[in-house]
């Protein structure tokens, strides 16, 4: 078993916002939640960073991982394999007008939709105290967005993880058991 992560200023977690293209609120059914959800999962696979704290709302979504590379790396495993599962499932399922809203002039590998927006969003967290402040403002996103009343009653998130509740039906699971912390 690997060594479990410890959040310093060598081995920073990353706090991750990815926004739709044009804030389009493509997150909106459970069905695209858990393609992205499962997008998520393939990615930190194929990526080899730890998921700790997650959450899906209907416009962007906020990831909080390691960086065993760059984080470029991480961005780029991330957007690519969620942006490339989406698009399939809006082609498959023949959803036209989502399609044509994330539309663009043709680019040099014939991409011809852009799930993200360009700017990179990636903060660096180099301590515990950080860490848990982005953990608590991802948790609270739906809360503040007016979604659900209480944290856990969100299912796209990892709230009810971290509070020791999960679902029998997570549709992501997280790895905060992999964190070592200094206070514990």
């Amino acid at each position: 078993m690997s060594p479990k992560f410890q959040i310093s200023r060598d081995s920073p977690a990353l706090y991750i916002t990815i926004v739709a293209n044009n804030r389009l609120p493509v997150f909106q059914s459970e069905a695209i939640k858990v393609v992205t959800c499962r997008a998520i999962d393939e990615a930190r696979k194929a990526g080899g960073f730890l998921l700790f704290a997650y959450v899906i709302m209907p416009d962007h979504l906020h990831l909080l991982t390691n960086c065993p590379d760059t984080s470029a790396d991480v961005l780029r495993c991330v957007k690519g394999l969620t942006a490339r599962r989406v698009i399939d499932y809006l082609k498959e399922h023949n959803f036209q007008s989502s399609l044509a809203k994330l539309r663009h002039a043709d680019w040099k590998r014939q991409h011809r939709h852009s799930l993200w927006q360009q700017e990179k969003n990636v903060f660096s967290v180099f301590s515990e105290a950080v860490f848990m402040q982005k953990v608590n403002y991802i948790h609270l996103n739906p809360v503040k967005a007016g979604l659900v009343e209480q944290a856990i009653d969100y299912r796209w998130s990892s709230a009810r993880i971290w509070r020791r509740c999960p679902a029998d039906n997570e549709p992501l699971i997280v790895d905060f058991d992999q964190i070592a912390w200094r206070r514990a």
